[in-house]
């Protein structure tokens, strides 16, 4: 099959030289906020932000509504994207747990069809907690390892000037985060670009969570506001900018055409920061009510998506993986089995009705299942006491109906538990081929406790985004 590809490839655009065609294989981008909610978009008219780059990609593209996260952080949901999978079945319990190596991604499926690929920024699936920090050489989960040919990456989150890993060799960086690591993409466009193969590119900012550090320039809109806030809102200017250089390049190398580009968040958005930033839902970040998994999304691909509009249909992460497999053609056996998302391709030329499977969710104890107005929801799967929510006549969740409508809730109660058991059995191991989960992946950990990364403490101690770690001598929460 990689052969075939491969000669299609060269077929189509290296011998011709001519520009790439929608039938051709995309470029892939997938680009990810850490920590916007959903509100925090120009598009959304927020009151203060103005988000000019991700309002012009929801004008050309395809501007997602109800889009989720496949959990209310970090962790979780980078492993649904790698997986299609909900994240308890791949071992991503929380953040900071480490993704089964057990499992098939979308970057090793991509990367055995021929693609070239790239991480650049968050990580956060090698089973390591506290601030970002370059990721060593010798982490055996690092993005290599689970398909990256090439990557720059750190832990966890990071911010202004920071310290970051090519393959395991620390570099250190000035400036914002998002531009950083935008650049390097780009970079690693560039040089690929030329080549008679597709390209998929992950990038996956730091920006906006705490700490907030932003350049003064981004935070001239924003002088009523605390200085949290400002920061904050700071760092998404720039992340915007940053978008913008994004599709900028990709227009002036000519391949705009034919690259789908993918954004998203990985969660709802913070508390505590004015103007609020999860547009009026329910709950924040590590919630599992709408305001803590509804994120903004866009998917722009204007050789594809030629009527650019905007959709009301419930998407999800787990769905990136099973979209770009049938985009590229690729069969169901790369793939691992069962899979909690579907493929949105067919939703790029109009609308396709009710979705066809509904939405899981499992974090920390707590469930939910999105099966398109409504949603069950339940904060203690132990207890089992069950909240019913109407969501197109009450998106932020304020009436629980699962006593007026026993019949969806008992429904809904019935696919939860079914789902649930099937999850308790992955997450067991016995989705692999060995039946079990290797006994060698680790256990959830601070940086702090890796000998390797003990040399450079004198000096990271004097850095800011390491301050709260080496000050209190605890481990960082996330």
């Amino acid at each position: 099959m990689r052969t075939s590809f491969l000669l299609f490839l060269l077929f189509s655009t290296g011998l011709t030289g001519a520009p790439a065609r929608a039938a051709d294989p995309p470029h892939i981008i997938l680009v990810m906020a850490d920590d916007m909610g959903w509100g925090q978009a120009g598009y959304y008219h927020h009151p203060v932000l103005k988000t000019p780059n991700l309002d012009a990609m929801a004008t050309n593209g395809l501007r997602f509504d109800r889009f989720y996260a496949g959990a209310p952080n970090c962790s979780p949901t980078r492993a649904t994207v790698m997986t299609g999978r909900s994240n308890d079945r791949t071992g991503v319990l929380n953040h900071g747990y480490a993704l089964h190596r057990q499992e098939k991604t979308v970057a090793r499926a991509l990367q055995e069809a021929g693609y070239t690929t790239g991480h650049f920024g968050k990580w956060h699936l090698n089973g390591l907690r506290g601030p970002g920090v370059p990721v060593l050489s010798t982490d055996d989960h690092h993005p290599g390892e689970f398909g990256f040919g090439e990557w720059l990456s750190v832990t966890n989150f990071f911010d202004r000037d920071p310290i970051m890993s090519r393959k395991g060799t620390f570099e250190e960086f000035h400036g914002d985060s998002s531009e950083i690591v935008v650049s390097e993409a780009l970079n690693f466009i560039d040089l690929h670009r030329k080549e008679a193969r597709p390209i998929f590119t992950v990038i996956w900012f730091g920006s906006p969570h705490s700490p907030f550090r932003s350049a003064a320039e981004d935070k001239t809109d924003f002088p009523g506001l605390d200085k949290n806030s400002a920061e904050h809102y700071g760092e998404l200017v720039a992340m915007d900018r940053s978008i913008g250089k994004l599709r900028s390049a990709l227009r002036e190398w000519g391949i705009a055409g034919n690259t789908l580009l993918w954004f998203c968040s990985d969660n709802g958005g913070l508390p505590g920061i004015k103007p609020e930033t999860v547009g009026g839902l329910r709950g924040f970040k590590n919630s599992i009510f709408e305001g803590g998994l509804r994120v903004p999304a866009i998917i722009e691909w204007p050789d594809l998506i030629t009527q650019p509009r905007v959709t009301n249909q419930p998407a999800v992460t787990m769905d990136i993986f099973p979209t770009l497999a049938d985009v590229v053609g690729l069969p169901d056996s790369v793939m691992l089995a069962p899979r909690d998302g579907v493929s949105l391709k067919p939703l790029f030329s109009g609308e396709t009705g009710a979705r066809s499977q509904p939405i899981p969710f499992r974090h920390q104890g707590r469930a939910a299942m999105v099966d398109n107005r409504y949603k069950l929801l339940t904060e203690n799967l132990e207890e089992g006491v069950y909240q019913l929510y109407d969501l197109e006549a009450d998106p932020r969740e304020t009436r629980d109906i699962s006593q007026e409508r026993p019949d969806i809730a008992s429904r809904l109660r019935g696919a939860l538990d079914t789902w649930n058991a099937a999850v308790n059995a992955s997450q067991a191991g016995r989705d692999y081929p060995e039946g079990k989960v290797h006994d060698t992946e680790p256990t959830t950990r601070s940086w702090t406790e890796v000998t390797a990364y003990q040399p450079y403490f004198e000096a990271w101690k004097k850095r800011p985004e390491y301050a709260s770690v080496f000050k209190s001598g605890k481990k960082a929460s996330e």
